[in-house]
């Protein structure tokens, strides 16, 4: 049952970043770094925050007991943010040589995910 409660949450936060990328790539213009997949991690780790405050107010300690945190924080924002895109997209600018990209990437996409997480779990 666990199984299944983490796939219907993970179909849907897939879904919901594909959309999300999609609709963030039609919608800015082209940027030095990657803009869709920054926008998807930092909402899914705000929206993760806001999840854990108003679910149990905390970080909890036995959160995989629960099913809540199965289709939620493991399904959903684990399938709706995306460290191997992340990944993918820095070794390339790192590629590139565009290390002023690079740097920022890593600080805006790292930072930023730790910041909003934050922000969601104590803004109320």
């Amino acid at each position: 049952m666990n199984v299944l409660l983490v796939a219907i949450g993970g179909g849907l936060g897939a879904v919901a970043r594909y959309l999300l990328g999609v609709w963030v790539k039609d919608n800015t213009k082209q940027r030095t770094i990657p803009t869709a997949m920054l926008s998807v991690n930092l909402l899914g780790a705000f929206g993760l925050g806001l999840f854990f405050h108003f679910m149990y107010g905390e970080i909890p300690e036995h959160a995989y007991e629960q099913r809540p945190y199965l289709i939620f924080g493991i399904g959903f924002f684990g399938a709706f943010t995306t460290f191997s895109t992340f990944s993918i997209e820095a070794v390339t600018l790192m590629q590139k040589q565009k290390w002023g990209p690079f740097f920022t990437y890593l600080l805006l996409t790292i930072g930023g995910s730790i910041l909003f997480f934050s922000l969601g779990l104590i803004i109320f």
